[in-house]
């Protein structure tokens, strides 16, 4: 089972990814938004915005997301590490509900990008 320290670097490295893509991805990383990560094996949220095409962890809290953020992401530790090194394919695991993602239409729309 993945750390909360091996989680957050995890977020790390995709914010870091994020920051050095180009085009269309690019275009999608630079949305202006708060975002929260549930941990859900940990019961530990990462809480955060998203600008400047990048994640930017503001706070860690235990238990699910204190506020309502505008992308909201639940998965378990191991699930985001895998996600982040390129071991577990996004579409496929949102598919099969191991991982969760909530936002509005157009944010979803634009973040399709990403995946």
């Amino acid at each position: 089972m993945a750390t909360i320290e091996e989680c957050r670097s995890a977020l790390d490295k995709l914010s870091d990814s994020m920051q050095r893509a180009e085009g269309n991805v690019r275009e999608a990383a630079a949305l202006d938004r708060s975002v929260s990560c549930h941990i859900k094996d940990l019961d530990v949220t990462f809480v955060g915005r998203m600008s400047g095409g990048r994640i930017e962890v503001r706070d860690t809290v235990q238990g699910p997301p204190p506020e309502k953020a505008q992308i909201r992401l639940a998965m378990t530790g191991d699930d985001l590490v895998a996600l982040v090194d390129g071991e577990l394919h996004f579409a496929r695991a949102w598919g099969s509900g191991r991982v969760k993602l909530e936002a509005s239409l157009a944010d979803l729309f634009r973040l399709r990008k990403l995946l």
